[in-house]
């Protein structure tokens, strides 16, 4: 008796169904989120089948938790669905749309009796790959909030303290850089700012690392606080300096995350055996590897081919034809993270010659900026993808051969 399990998961409990080959329900049960109902889980599947050899294959609304953790811990092949297609398979059993948890948990087990060729079971990553996309993940929302909180700072200053963001416009890192940080926790209004000498700006940039043009740099930080400006009334402009600083310790807080978390998945990156053919692809440094690794993570069998990871990535069109209309469009539905790498990867990978050279092509074609910095993106998938499988790193001549040589194979 093939046998399929489903997992509606909640806040403290999961409501398990199993269900045979003719959609018959076999055992149904409700199980606690902690070892004990991990327990009775596992003793509920041996109960009906489950084995090393043929185990009965789990599917949950998510890819995360301690459940799904554990269940991966015992090579148990577990199916994460998307809610949105569970959803869909709803309505096939409950045409008046009625919905309870052990409902869910019938039709997700259904999904694997009915349509288990159509979904993909989680990857079979090691552990170092799980803590790197856990770290680099981390790192992305990091940055994510880190520029939210600045934006959320630059937004308040622009109302009461323009001339502080046009102090700083130049620099790269701008608010965040820590020298705009330090100035701006002893100076959170045009008037300290004002009073501030150039031993005391000499010694705030000191107290920020700075180690080279001090002395200038002091000299132009204080002509730019002594311009005149518009001003908010004095009780008014003394608590929007008030509001500044709670806003400045969210934005200290983040920068602190991302660095943090920055080297932590950097140096886990650096010890993966994957790292050194991944940073040899033009536009890869350690953190974007880092990045790319978290998402793609080091199962081979994951993708048999190279246009899974492009579709995987949203690198890869999407056609939509019906009658006489035909429509190729960008693809949507994709790894958002991966996606958000990939354009930071093509724009760092036009150093390359050949992928300099393969985005003029586009552009000259006739593609924008960012649709042709999404086929480069496509290109170098390919690349990674062949390189990862074949375990060789990357080659210039091979990925781009030169125009006159036509005899050579590309690598993807």
């Amino acid at each position: 008796m093939r046998v399929s399990c489903g997992t509606d998961r909640a806040s403290d409990h999961h409501d398990v169904a199993l269900v045979d080959h003719d959609g018959d329900l076999v055992a149904r049960a409700r199980i606690g989120d902690d070892a004990a109902g991990l327990q009775q889980l596992l003793a509920l599947l041996t109960e009906h089948g489950d084995s090393e050899d043929s185990p009965i294959p789990v599917a949950i609304e998510t890819s995360r938790g301690l459940l799904v953790a554990c269940l991966r811990a015992t090579r148990r092949p577990v199916f994460a669905i998307n809610p949105m297609a569970a959803s869909r398979y709803r309505d096939r059993h409950a045409v008046a749309r009625k919905k309870s948890d052990h409902l869910d948990a019938m039709v997700l087990a259904n999904i694997l009796r009915t349509d288990r060729a159509a979904h993909r079971p989680l990857p079979d990553d090691s552990e170092l790959a799980q803590a790197i996309a856990v770290l680099a993940r981390a790192q992305q929302d990091a940055v994510w909030d880190r520029t939210q909180a600045g934006n959320k700072l630059r937004s308040h200053l622009r109302e009461y303290f323009p001339g502080f963001l046009a102090a700083f416009q130049h620099t790269r890192e701008g608010l965040c850089s820590p020298v705009a940080r330090v100035i701006l926790a002893a100076a959170p209004t045009p008037a300290h700012a004002a009073k501030l000498t150039r031993a005391q700006l000499r010694s705030l940039l000191k107290k920020a690392g700075r180690q080279r043009g001090i002395e200038a740099e002091a000299d132009r930080l204080r002509e730019a606080f002594q311009l005149p400006q518009m001003r908010q009334l004095p009780q008014v402009e003394q608590a929007m300096g008030h509001q500044a600083l709670a806003l400045l310790r969210q934005l200290e807080a983040a920068c602190t995350s991302a660095d943090d978390l920055t080297a932590a998945a950097v140096t886990s990156f650096d010890t993966h055996p994957d790292a050194e053919i991944i940073t040899s692809l033009p536009g890869l440094g350690s953190l974007t590897g880092a990045r790319v690794l978290a998402e793609i993570g080091d199962d081979r069998s994951r993708f048999t081919d190279a246009k899974g990871l492009k579709a995987f990535a949203g690198a890869a069109p999407v056609t939509r034809a019906s009658g006489k209309s035909l429509a190729v469009m960008a693809r949507r539905v994709k790894n958002q993270r991966l996606a958000a790498v990939g354009y930071v990867w093509a724009v760092s990978a036009l150093s390359s010659p050949g992928a300099r050279a393969h985005y003029d092509r586009r552009r000259e074609a006739g593609d924008r900026h960012t649709a042709a910095q999404r086929h480069l993106f496509n290109r170098l998938l390919g690349c990674l993808h062949h390189c990862l499988t074949q375990r060789v790193r990357y080659d210039e001549t091979t990925a781009f051969p030169p125009p006159e040589s036509t005899d050579l194979p590309a690598a993807a």
